[in-house]
């Protein structure tokens, strides 16, 4: 007789085409896996869904065209996927035992699933990277931030880097590699708890809260007053337009992410007017796609594995606790309510 569990998952009904989605967009549903060995194929195993990551390109997957990030739509009906740890409750593949906690590439917002284990990786229990790491400095914000500041920023000791967004997954990473790298690091956030934490806990040397800004411009004369050498854009907009009004010569821009303009129509997003300022300063600017890098992902595990061993990065999280706040949280991304990584916790 067939094993089978209950399993809470979320699913695309609707595309969000502007603004933020809503529970008319995504729906919870209740579905039945079966979970016994004579029902999982060969060469896939059943996984209990531990934690969730909850990251702003999941927007681009509900907006049912292909945007600026080149994030494929969700397809209406179907469960939601992202990255996600889990633990193997029954395996069809010898590489896995019951019990083995695994980094599944594309797992389903859902209590269970039964994945093919080419889309898993054990995870070992025996070092100081903990599983949530493999979510945040370990994993894709991870990358994303050695990809901006190693590959593209190519820091030198001494000089000036900014980092919007900067307590987000990405930003908080960026600034502290920088600072191993020798930067003198600033960084900008939207409360002034999340000042403090970047200067006391992340060790970046100065930041501001850019709300209370209401002169971008004058901000960046007086918190980088001898210009700005690497800015790791992660918001875009009037922000990167005040960047290019003080960048330095050679200067590079890393772009990250515009998370300030991923809800707009791009006829309503915010124009930059002064890119001539990056001919004469020689500027670099570039955008990215991890998936691009794959190649030297190797090269960054063992680079961010020394430093999670010796200590050297702190990530912070928020854990958003059941599967029913998956839009909850990722709502809250696009607003000041968060610090550090949002993960969503479905089963402990």
């Amino acid at each position: 007789m067939a094993e089978v569990v209950e399993s809470r998952q979320w699913v695309m009904t609707a595309y969000a085409e502007e603004g933020l989605p809503t529970p008319e967009h995504v729906t919870l549903i209740t579905t039945k896996v079966a979970v016994d060995a004579a029902s999982i194929p060969e060469g896939h195993a059943a996984v209990q869904v531990l934690w969730i990551s909850i990251d702003p390109y999941l927007r681009s997957g509900m907006l049912g065209r292909m945007d600026g990030l080149c994030f494929p739509p969700f397809p209406i009906g179907k469960v939601i996927t992202t990255l996600g740890v889990g633990r193997i409750i029954r395996s069809k593949d010898a590489s896995y035992c019951e019990g083995d906690i695994v980094l599944h590439t594309s797992v389903p917002v859902a209590d269970y699933c039964i994945a093919p284990a080419t889309m898993l990786r054990k995870i070992d229990m025996g070092t100081r990277i903990s599983p949530l790491d493999y979510l945040t400095a370990f994993g894709l914000p991870g990358f994303a931030a050695w990809i901006a500041i190693h590959l593209i920023g190519n820091p030198k000791p001494g000089e000036n880097v900014f980092i919007s967004a900067a307590a987000g997954a990405v930003g908080m990473l960026a600034g502290q590699l920088a600072k191993l790298k020798g930067c003198r690091v600033v960084g900008s956030t939207g409360t002034d708890e999340k000042v403090n934490l970047l200067k006391e806990e992340f060790k970046f040397d100065d930041a501001f809260n850019y709300k209370k800004e209401a002169d971008f411009d004058a901000a960046l004369s007086k918190y980088l007053p001898s210009g700005i050498d690497i800015y790791v854009d992660n918001v875009g907009g009037k922000m990167l337009e005040a960047v290019l009004n003080h960048v330095n010569k050679k200067a590079r821009i890393p772009l990250c992410g515009m998370i300030s303009q991923y809800n707009q129509v791009w006829t309503e997003r915010d124009g930059v007017r002064n890119l001539l300022n990056m001919i004469g300063k020689e500027v670099r600017m570039e955008g990215f796609i991890i998936t691009s890098y794959l190649q030297q992902f190797q090269d960054f595990e063992q680079e961010i594995g020394e430093y999670l061993n010796e200590g050297k990065l702190v990530s912070k999280v928020k854990i958003v606790e059941g599967i029913e706040g998956f839009l909850e949280s990722l709502l809250s991304l696009f607003s000041s309510s968060n610090v550090g990584k949002v993960i969503l916790q479905v089963n402990k």
